[in-house]
């Protein structure tokens, strides 16, 4: 779409999009290739240095190539004419929620962008902990996502290009179509709220014999329609690209962490940052069931092709920049 259209996403052409898909690609075949020879690396690379013989492991040559794709990546995305170079740069609705989006801590001089369903409910924990406000990252208890937090888009326009120019800026990302499932489940599955609010809407839209639902049964299948038939600047947080949340054109980030390996990266960060001994990312909660690669399988099996396929480009950005495979739908691993 063309910049100047009304709620236009900044987005280079569909060109651009192979060339950057098909260069990730490659990168990542060829250093595969290199890795079968001395054994497959484990799904979570452990952190740490190099091993003392001076010759990295498997997953440590995997890991850096993947964040080399990832720098690469968004060098090329980014460096287009047509692409932001700062918030400021960004229509009035984008700056406004990467900047509702950016959390400050003046103290130990750092600027986190929170992604839902990235472990950003923990994150903001140790945020608390590290302004005074939460003696533990352990307190029990519904977490209160506003109070106690500083968003950069509380700040003067002074005050705000002065910490992005300074401060340590990092983000969390999620494989997109995990991420998705993962705010499928909790919202449709467990939160009242978000059953009525947008439950409710999405039977009465895609489903011919409703009935009485109360938005508590929504299946995978009409979630993903109703993705598909919104406004990218118009969704929720949960399910809003990580591009349009964090603008990582208009933010330039210092490290960008997974949540594939979130107990390494935040432990990166955290010591990058030097809070203090005591602070330490939180262990996952018991009630918490993530999604696994069978729960993904499963439910992106048993979903129209059609619907993925469509769904696809709006969160395109997300794959090519963060170097995620799209997903594999095809009938053969299907049938696994």
């Amino acid at each position: 779409r063309s910049r100047g259209a009304p709620g236009a996403a900044l987005l280079p052409s569909m060109l651009m999009f192979g060339v950057i898909l098909a260069s990730s690609g490659l990168l990542l075949m060829i250093e595969r290739r290199i890795l079968a020879q001395v054994g497959p690396p484990p799904l979570h690379p452990p952190a740490g240095p190099s091993r003392r013989d001076g010759r990295d492991s498997p997953a440590e040559l995997e890991l850096e190539v993947l964040r080399d794709t990832r720098n690469r990546t968004i060098r090329a995305l980014c460096g287009q004419r047509s692409m932001p170079r700062s918030v400021w740069e960004l229509p009035p609705g984008q700056r406004r929620t990467v900047l509702r989006h950016l959390l400050v801590s003046d103290k130990y001089r750092f600027l986190y962008c929170y992604v839902p369903k990235v472990a950003c409910s923990n994150w903001k924990r140790i945020l608390k902990v590290l302004d005074g406000a939460l003696e533990s990252v352990d307190v029990q208890g519904k977490m209160d996502h506003k109070s106690d937090l500083v968003f950069l888009g509380d700040l003067k326009p002074e005050e705000i290009s002065y910490r992005l120019k300074h401060y340590y800026k990092f983000i969390f990302v999620r494989n997109p179509m995990e991420r998705l499932l993962s705010a499928y489940r909790n919202k449709f599955g467990e939160i009242k709220e978000y059953q009525q609010k947008y439950g409710v809407e999405i039977v009465r839209r895609y489903r011919r014999n409703r009935g009485n639902s109360a938005g508590d049964d929504v299946t995978f299948s009409e979630f993903l329609q109703y993705l598909l038939d919104e406004d990218v600047e118009r969704m929720n947080e949960h399910w809003m690209p990580i591009y349009n949340l964090c603008q990582p054109c208009a933010v330039r980030y210092d490290f960008i962490g997974s949540y594939e390996r979130l107990h390494a990266d935040a432990n990166h960060v955290l010591e990058h940052i030097q809070s203090p001994s005591f602070v330490r990312f939180p262990e996952r909660q018991a009630w918490y069931k993530p999604v696994t690669a069978e729960t993904l399988h499963y439910y992106l099996c048993n979903t129209q092709r059609r619907l993925i396929k469509e769904l696809l480009p709006k969160y395109i950005l997300d794959f090519s920049l963060f170097a995620y495979p799209l997903p594999n739908i095809t009938s053969e691993f299907c049938r696994q």
